[in-house]
């Protein structure tokens, strides 16, 4: 990758070659600040890249690895609502009953939502495993390994699209980095070497002559749109639950999911508890 320091030094040497006797193309300036642009807003964009993956890939683990014990819980808060007001009567009681039921009705679509843990009759056969302490298949974990993170920005600083200035060789890059997002999703360091591999020797793009001032200068405000567009795609990120609880643990995320687990299976015993003793005394 040729870096800014790089690019200046080339700039440079075209400035005193062409400045033999007249002087420096009045664009000159407006061309090294595109490209100083672009390059920014391209390392901005594989942070923001890399953290969704990193919040996305946390949030599927979670769901797998709690899903369940939230859902059990829920359940146990519905039975000892009905085992209350079956013993009281009370109609206050029953509504609280009634309600806690309804909202475990099925729900469409929550079989994707709860990545395979449960669809809209109940828990699958894994989450019952899990419930009862029996073996379970370990949900799936996808997290990029330092390796993959390292060739998912080589690969994103050589061929993002925001450096093509032809419509052709923008959809060609486009359609490129598609399948090294999606590599990178999976964590799949040997497609990543591949797409790598397949880069290097695909064709180059062609070297493109000096723009228009006017053409710069609206390259330089898509450039900034673009970049705002990903500062609120980033703030959402950071917003967002997955990221706070990825913020209490950086450099241990399994550790607090073992946590939080060990407390919600503390919870599940109390409410068990709870309902044996409210069917005892009815």
């Amino acid at each position: 990758m040729t870096t800014p320091e790089a690019e200046q030094g080339d700039v440079a040497g075209a400035d005193r070659a062409t400045s033999q006797g007249a002087a420096a193309r009045p664009e000159a300036r407006l061309e090294r600040a595109v490209r100083a642009a672009e390059q920014a807003l391209i390392e901005y964009e594989i942070a923001v890249e890399t953290f969704r993956v990193e919040v996305e890939n946390f949030s599927r683990l979670h769901q797998q690895r709690l899903g369940p014990l939230y859902a059990r819980l829920d359940e146990l808060e519905a039975q000892i609502a009905e085992a209350r007001a079956a013993r009281t009567g009370d109609p206050e009681d029953l509504r609280q009953a009634q309600e806690a039921r309804a909202r475990l009705q099925p729900i469409p679509g929550v079989e994707e939502l709860l990545h395979g843990w449960m669809d809209g009759d109940g828990l699958f056969p894994e989450a019952v495993a899990m419930l009862t302490d029996q073996p379970v298949r370990p949900p799936q974990r996808v997290r990029p390994s330092e390796e993959a993170r390292s060739l998912y920005r080589e690969l994103a600083r050589k061929a993002h699209p925001d450096l093509a200035q032809e419509d052709d060789e923008r959809k060609r890059r486009e359609e490129f980095i598609t399948r090294v997002n999606a590599a990178y999703a999976r964590g799949d360091e040997e497609e990543l070497r591949r797409l790598a591999e397949e880069w290097a020797a695909g064709p180059r793009p062609a070297e493109q002559g000096p723009s228009h001032s006017e053409e710069l200068y609206a390259r330089l405000e898509w450039l900034a749109q673009r970049k705002e567009m990903l500062t609120l795609v980033a703030k959402q990120l950071e917003d967002s639950a997955i990221a706070a609880m990825l913020r209490l643990a950086p450099d241990d995320p399994d550790g607090l999911l073992d946590e939080i687990a060990a407390q919600l299976r503390d919870d599940v015993a109390k409410r068990e508890s709870e309902l044996a003793e409210l069917l005892a005394g009815g």
